[in-house]
């Protein structure tokens, strides 16, 4: 029985020594191929982080743009609000004259200047200075009303900051599979010194050396998710 075993062993052996250039060469290929593939998922999270990044800088941009436009609206509108208050203030004047010259003013800007959702915010105010006497309240700090003015802006810039960040992950995973692309390009180098080597023993280890390193790359390859190739 050992006999048999020792005579199978040196067989192994033999096979392993006969075929060890043939091995490396298939090595060689699938390692070429593995780093080809690598190397082509990290050019397609390069072009998905650019393309990001661009459209979030653009999405920033009209934030921004929205962002100045209704708040310059907003302190039109509170300057707006003081106007009328004044003329509030001359249409409660006891002298006839001018509380009807300020009455026409007064609905004259507010027909003209004043829009749907200040109007509304204008009386839900007024119902509550009339309930509540005690306590003013400001159009101007009504939650719909600001709502209406930076909504769009809110959403445009959590959409914007959300495509950026879109950008930071492809940037992360881009950067893994160039990790391991050079990885693998340790790999590829020590299996063609492998190759060429005359010293079975050297080769032997060589091989075994890129085979680890090669695994290596490929688990961090494994960890990024793959974008489809079309």
């Amino acid at each position: 029985m050992s006999s048999d075993a020792t005579t199978e062993r040196p067989q192994g052996l033999s096979f392993l020594r006969k075929h060890t250039e043939v091995i490396i060469a298939i090595l060689l290929g699938i390692v070429s191929i593995a780093t080809a593939y690598a190397s082509f998922q990290s050019s397609l999270y390069g072009g998905q982080q650019a393309q990001a990044y661009t459209v979030g800088t653009n999405l920033s941009t009209e934030a921004e743009s929205l962002y100045l436009e209704n708040n310059q609206t907003f302190v039109q509108n509170s300057q707006l609000w003081q106007t009328l208050t004044e003329l509030r203030l001359d249409i409660a004047n006891p002298d006839p004259a001018i509380s009807e010259a300020a009455q026409i003013k007064y609905d004259t800007i507010y027909f003209q200047s004043v829009s749907d959702d200040f109007g509304a915010a204008i009386e839900r105010a007024d119902a509550e200075n009339e309930a509540n006497p005690d306590f003013y309240v400001d159009p101007s700090d009504d939650e719909d009303y600001q709502a209406s003015l930076f909504t769009e802006y809110a959403d445009t810039k959590d959409k914007a900051d959300k495509t950026i960040k879109e950008g930071d992950l492809a940037n992360t995973y881009g950067d893994r599979d160039t990790l391991a692309t050079v990885i693998m390009a340790v790999s590829l180098f020590l299996l063609g010194i492998a190759a060429v080597v005359t010293a079975y023993r050297v080769k032997l280890i060589m091989g075994a050396v890129a085979v680890a390193i090669f695994v290596v790359a490929i688990v961090i390859a494994a960890a990024v998710p793959q974008l489809p190739l079309f």
